[in-house]
């Protein structure tokens, strides 16, 4: 890992913003998504990427076509997901849209592969929940091959074979960039390291450290499997403002009722002052001053060995005054700092 390789990066999950206090519809939060992408590019950030969801408050069904449209607007930043569910996407469709986002864009289409942490598109695209492993597995094994090999011949259990099939328009050659996320399963990070792909750690409660050997079986199954070192990135929650006591109390308004109903609809405990402190101070929220937030990333970018780190930085209903601030001091403030530290003091390796 150097300065000048480290990349940080911001995510969307198209979550429903306010404006002074206003609501905004479904439509106007999408308008949105696509202006802060564009507010990304001016302060710096190295990627844009959005996920996909079928929730109340979520607007980000239709990822590709959003970032078509963002890539119109904009000319340099990275455009990917986090994450694309791809146990309920058809790979060959899958294929045809990011071939044709990477075509729009000139070559800034990426993409973060998941099996689902929540499963609303099982139901709704009509898949069985109970072939959750199977699904992945095969989608994943046919989109590899069509992202690297010209035609394709290719039989299995979740979809139509394929025979000799060349798909159109082409990616560049070898693929768009394809990380595998992963929410804490060893088998998906051997997966990853099996096909050769980078590995995006979610990180979403608990000390990040306590995916070190995470990162210690992925770095050691490349290895075996004869693949090159691939990159690690973490995507975590976070608001940047202009100190930590604004920051603080800002992001508490607005993750406490989202954190609080996810509580009720999974069983785990729900969030009070005190858990949610020390989820900043040591978890795996990045809320803070930009000096605060630049110092937790280096710290847990040298700590994990890591290339890259993405930013969540919507929350339902989070005024879009205090989302764009915080893109400006990620972007223009705390992404300059993170390298400027990692310069200081690199991981080793």
């Amino acid at each position: 890992m150097t300065a000048r390789a480290f990349e940080l990066g911001l995510n969307s999950f198209g979550e429903v913003a306010t404006d002074r206090g206003r609501v905004l519809s479904d439509a106007e939060t999408v308008r949105l998504i696509a202006e802060e992408a564009r507010l990304a590019e001016s302060a710096g950030i190295d990627v844009f990427s959005v996920g996909e969801h079928y929730r109340e408050g979520h607007n980000d069904t239709a990822t590709p076509v959003l970032l078509a449209a963002i890539a119109a607007a904009t000319e340099r930043i990275r455009l990917g997901t986090s994450v694309t569910v791809l146990s309920t996407n058809d790979p060959v469709r899958l294929y045809h849209e990011f071939s044709t986002l990477d075509a729009v864009s000139n070559g800034r289409a990426q993409v973060v592969l998941g099996r689902a942490s929540v499963t609303e598109s099982f139901t709704l695209f009509g898949y069985d929940v109970a072939d959750y492993e199977r699904l992945f597995e095969e989608k994943l094994d046919l989109f590899m091959r069509l992202q690297r090999e010209e035609t394709v011949t290719w039989s299995g259990t979740v979809r139509t074979p394929l025979v000799e099939q060349r798909l159109r328009p082409r990616m560049r050659p070898g693929g768009i960039p394809t990380w595998i996320g992963v929410g804490g399963s060893p088998n998906s990070v051997l997966r990853a390291a099996h096909y050769g792909l980078p590995l995006m750690l979610a990180i979403i409660g608990g000390r990040p450290q306590r995916f070190a050997g995470h990162v210690d079986l992925y770095h050691r199954a490349l290895e075996a499997s004869g693949h090159r070192a691939q990159p690690v990135g973490q995507h975590s929650l976070g608001l940047v403002a202009e100190t930590d006591e604004e920051a603080t109390e800002t992001w508490w308004q607005y993750w406490e009722p989202v954190m609080s109903r996810l509580a009720s609809e999974r069983g785990f405990y729900k969030p009070n002052r005190e858990r949610y402190e020390a989820e900043i101070e040591r978890g795996a929220l990045f809320v803070g001053s930009p000096e605060t937030v630049a110092r937790k990333i280096a710290t847990v970018a040298r700590d994990l060995r890591l290339s890259r780190f993405d930013l969540k930085y919507d929350v339902m209903h989070l005024p879009r005054e205090a989302r764009a601030r915080s893109i400006e001091l990620f972007g223009r403030e705390v992404a300059p700092r993170v390298r400027e530290l990692i310069t200081k003091e690199p991981a080793n390796v």
